[in-house]
């Protein structure tokens, strides 16, 4: 336990963990491929791509790859390192067959799987791949018929997973994303400064304490930005997050922060 962890936040009690978000755009496949390695080497704990089809920064018709497709090789290409999209859009595949790629990557990484999901948000995804985009609440609601028919599939498959597929869950909507993480999600993935990140914590708390879940089985992710553990470390870790995510561009991935991270965290976990 650290100095920071009060008895309120119970999720406090989880080790801080790295990810590493291997952003899949500017960049040869080989770039991609080597980076994850080097990541798992460095230490990260888990290895995240994203979702998308096209870059979200920089040149818009840049080298970009799929994220599935990707997973599948990763869980082949590393050993140790758990491995997951931040986050899937769960617009882009059927429910039942996106339950069904998770397990089979499940079994190829022998179980180092993390499902991320979201309810999608970029529209030239939808309007390149003839996917209806529709509204919001439309595509949010969406998530939710989804995450029961994926729970469902799962205890069909056979064989089924290896473990209980960890559920991520981006988005800080505070009325029915936060609803959706304390019905299904292991992990809530959210952005902001610590003021930010307490104010969602707590808004997720609360939906918890309504349907009777313990909010301290939820794991609390966020992402760092450009940030150092100097600049943020402390405050987030004060407000209970535990898993702290870096992310970076092609076409030559920079490792420095995410070093720095690492090192924080061993830091940390030894106290």
């Amino acid at each position: 336990m650290t100095d920071s962890e009060s008895t309120d936040r119970p999720y406090g009690a989880y080790p801080v963990r790295i990810g590493f978000q291997i952003q899949p755009q500017h960049a040869e496949y080989a770039a991609i491929r080597r980076t994850v390695a080097q990541a798992e080497e460095i230490g990260v704990d888990i290895a995240f791509n994203w979702d998308h089809f096209y870059p979200l920064s920089g040149e818009p018709d840049g080298l970009h790859f799929e994220c599935w497709t990707m997973l599948a090789a990763w869980a082949e290409a590393t050993e140790r390192v758990e491995i997951g999209a931040l986050v899937t859009c769960n617009s882009y595949r059927n429910a039942d067959l996106l339950a069904d790629m998770a397990r089979t990557v499940d079994h190829i990484s022998e179980g180092r799987l993390i499902l991320g999901i979201g309810s999608g948000w970029f529209e030239r995804d939808y309007d390149e791949y003839g996917y209806e985009f529709g509204t919001a609440g439309g595509r949010l609601n969406a998530l939710g018929e989804a995450l029961p028919r994926i729970e469902a599939r799962w205890a069909k498959l056979n064989p089924k997973p290896t473990r209980d597929i960890p559920v991520l869950i981006g988005g800080g909507g505070e009325k029915k994303t936060l609803k959706l993480v304390a019905q299904h999600a292991n992990i809530w993935h959210g952005f902001g400064d610590a003021e930010t990140i307490a104010h969602k914590h707590a808004v997720l708390d609360e939906h918890c304490k309504t349907i009777g879940r313990d909010p301290g089985e939820i794991e609390r992710s966020t992402a760092v930005g450009d940030k150092s553990p100097e600049d943020v470390g402390k405050g987030l870790l004060d407000v209970g997050t535990r898993l702290f995510t870096v992310s970076a561009s092609g076409p030559d991935y920079d490792l420095g922060q995410l070093r720095d991270w690492v090192a924080w965290r061993d830091e940390v976990n030894a106290k």
